[in-house]
């Protein structure tokens, strides 16, 4: 007997982020612990009339082993039948899993770069050109993560995607998206952090329950030269299964001119080293899903946590008008419930994590 919770995500995904129309041909990339999951959005997609449906399985095994031994001529060789399959795609699913998400830790991540720089215009075609969503199913290796139990954490995961209403959601975000498209100054105090920037002419997107699920912010671009000051983050930065702790980054012109971390630095500044945008802001992000309001160690969750904001450092998104481009794309989290205060062209907007507008 199927899980009504997962046969509810499924259906979320298919209707609701993919807004899936009959004849679409649809990629599912997965993890194998997902497979119930995977059941569910199959049967839906054949019974809705779906086109095409490719479904691919991956995990971290397989990454590791790649990483560890391909040759440097594997890791620069691009993948054209990929490339070739999603340009058919009219949908993207992708479902993390993850069995064991320290993995790739002993990972060199110059290697990891390299590869993200080949496989980087696969990734933006499937953003600018497919109607896309992540979503994540819970295992015991998250839950572990997130310092819960697994039943704990199952309930975490399917009450923060099941339990919105996302059409309710989006409605509520208008008002900021609109507040944000008219501002110019931005400016973000917590402990340890000091930091202005613009996003004048900017274009702000109201994610509110298609392309991240579970959803719950609104993001922009900065203005690429135009950061100046330090900013602490306040949980891991987490990149590749990697963890860096106590992330400081300072900012001078747009460019971070320093960067220190309590555990991880050499590899944090190998990252930020990746290509020539690494080290400016692609994405300015305000969490704003009070329904999130705990740090698990997982991006998608975390970033839309109520009160938080975030900075990604990298490529930016064309929607956004942003014209930072990079291989990478690392989202870092300060939370602001805690002395923290977000000025919007120098007005107070936000305090401890309570919007004041």
């Amino acid at each position: 007997m199927s899980d009504p919770r997962i046969v509810k995500q499924a259906e979320v995904l298919v209707n609701q982020s993919i807004k899936l129309k009959k004849g679409d041909n649809v990629i599912i990339a997965t993890s194998f612990e997902a497979k119930p999951l995977v059941y569910e959005i199959y049967k839906l997609l054949i019974q809705k009339g779906a086109g095409q449906v490719r479904i691919s399985f991956d995990d971290e095994i397989l990454s590791e082993i790649y990483y560890k031994n391909a040759s440097p001529t594997q890791i620069k060789s691009f993948p054209s039948v990929y490339s070739y399959e999603m340009k058919k795609m009219d949908c993207y699913i992708r479902i993390s899993a993850p069995t064991n998400s320290k993995a790739l830790t002993s990972v060199d991540p110059k290697v990891i770069s390299e590869r993200q720089k080949v496989i980087r215009p696969i990734l933006d075609y499937r953003v600018d050109n497919t109607r896309w969503v992540v979503t994540r199913f819970p295992t015991a290796s998250s839950a572990q993560d997130a310092e819960m139990s697994l039943t704990e954490y199952e309930d975490f995961v399917f009450g923060a995607i099941n339990k919105v209403d996302w059409k309710k959601k989006f409605t509520e975000q208008e008002k900021l998206r609109k507040l944000v498209d008219k501002t110019d100054k931005v400016r973000i105090i917590a402990p340890g952090t000091d930091l202005r920037f613009s996003i004048k002419g900017r274009k702000a997107d109201n994610a509110g329950g298609e392309c991240n699920m579970p959803d719950g912010e609104v993001f922009t671009s900065v203005i690429e030269n135009s950061a100046e000051g330090v900013i602490s983050y306040t949980y891991p930065a987490i990149y590749m299964s990697k963890e860096f702790l106590g992330v400081i980054l300072e900012f001078k012109s747009g460019k971070v001119v320093k960067a220190t971390a309590e555990k991880g630095e050499s590899d944090l500044n190998k990252i930020l080293d990746t290509d020539k945008g690494a080290r400016f802001i692609g994405e300015f992000g305000i969490g704003n899903n009070y329904a999130i309001g705990r740090f698990t160690k997982d991006i998608l969750f975390d970033e839309k946590i109520g009160g938080s904001i975030h900075l990604a450092l990298g490529k930016g998104y064309k929607k956004t008008l942003s014209k930072n481009s990079s291989a990478i794309h690392w989202d870092m989290i300060c939370d602001l419930r805690n002395k923290g205060e977000l000025y919007f062209d120098e007005r107070l907007v936000q305090k401890n994590g309570k919007w004041l507008v």
